[in-house]
């Protein structure tokens, strides 16, 4: 918005030619998503209160939990009004990546207040699993058409980078449509799946966001993509902006959610996470990639589908309780300390993911 108000004025004031480039427009987007944060996350959590939106605590989780029941949730819609607002207002709206962005993003964070909504209207199971799964595999499905019949990259359609190899891709052809579905449903359900501790997902997020911020530049620069060797996807850049306002959301909201924490994001903010991280892993070509990046979020997931196969196949548990952070922490680890060495590893594969890029 501010680009198509301020940057026709760069000709009778200089300064605002500045507009036009996307690294400061993606760092005034980072510092408006933190400072907006800051704004609405006391009076957001007031409003939780008051209308009674609080955690109600599963009884089968850790017993050190019990305490946080109570406390405010849903407060995903922080994140996502310090993540859409500065990106409407410093990103490019004739960018249809960063439209499509921002519209997996609503839409999961919509399935994940319906969620939210019916656990606290005392329906404990919230959204049924197949109906959440429906909205997800509907988004990822139309997502991946859309990219079919529309190409992001003129061509390599169907086509996904393979990490750590040179010049190896895999053109998966007509089944990139479900491929892209599995990648956003995947996405989606690992994060909520790591939100269990205070600022786990969030600081996790904040990281994986960031790493992605980098690629979607250096992809959407011609000359620094040909230098390294990567897809040219013509309207990346502009996602570095969506990305960096992801970035401030997510560490404005860990000002709020670190331990002990005054609100919980709740499937809206997981959800919404998880589907804007799998969405532009898939718009950048790096669905792969996501695998490393979000490796906290992979190992979350697959620790809870090891613990559920291994108890189905031979009646015993592989891990004191899933998700893995739920094991550490019943090992005897503090929950800061869980958390804090989960950053740690999360910011291991951030930069691993970007060491790729010189093996290519």
């Amino acid at each position: 918005m501010l680009l198509w108000l301020l940057y026709p004025l760069h000709e009778d004031v200089s300064v605002f030619n500045v507009i036009r480039y996307i690294t400061f427009r993606s760092a005034y987007a980072g510092v408006t998503a933190l400072l907006l944060s800051f704004a609405l996350g006391p009076p957001l959590i007031r409003w939780l209160q008051q209308v009674r939106m609080r955690q109600i605590i599963r009884r089968d989780g850790p017993s050190s939990h019990y305490t946080k029941e109570g406390t405010p949730t849903m407060g995903g819609l922080l994140i996502l009004a310090a993540l859409v607002i500065p990106t409407l207002l410093w990103g490019n709206l004739e960018n249809r990546l960063v439209l499509i962005a921002l519209g997996s993003t609503l839409w999961l964070g919509a399935i994940g207040f319906l969620d939210d909504w019916l656990k606290i209207q005392k329906m404990s199971k919230g959204l049924l699993g197949r109906y959440k799964i429906a909205g997800q595999l509907a988004l990822g499905l139309g997502l991946g058409t859309y990219i079919y019949l529309n190409p992001v990259h003129p061509t390599a359609t169907t086509v996904t980078s393979i990490p750590f190899l040179k010049n190896v891709f895999l053109d998966l052809g007509i089944f990139y449509i479900p491929f892209v579905a599995l990648v956003i449903t995947g996405a989606s359900n690992a994060v909520n799946l790591t939100d269990g501790l205070d600022g786990l997902a969030t600081g996790t997020a904040a990281m994986a966001a960031a790493a992605f911020a980098g690629l979607a530049y250096l992809s959407g620069h011609a000359r620094f993509s040909e230098y390294l060797n990567i897809l040219f996807v013509r309207e990346a850049g502009e996602l570095t902006v969506f990305l960096a306002a992801m970035v401030g959301a997510s560490l404005g909201f860990l000002w709020f959610n670190t331990h002990p924490a005054s609100v919980f994001m709740g499937d809206t903010g997981s959800l919404a996470l998880g589907g804007a991280l799998g969405t532009v892993a898939v718009l950048i070509k790096r669905e792969f990639l996501l695998v490393v990046i979000g490796g906290i979020f992979v190992l979350e997931a697959l620790s809870v589908i090891l613990q559920v196969a291994s108890f189905k196949l031979r009646r015993k548990r592989i891990l004191k309780m899933a998700p893995l952070h739920h094991h550490f922490e019943l090992s005897g680890w503090a929950e800061t300390k869980v958390v804090v060495r989960f950053w740690i590893v999360a910011a291991l594969f951030a930069l691993l993911s970007l060491s790729t890029l010189k093996l290519q």
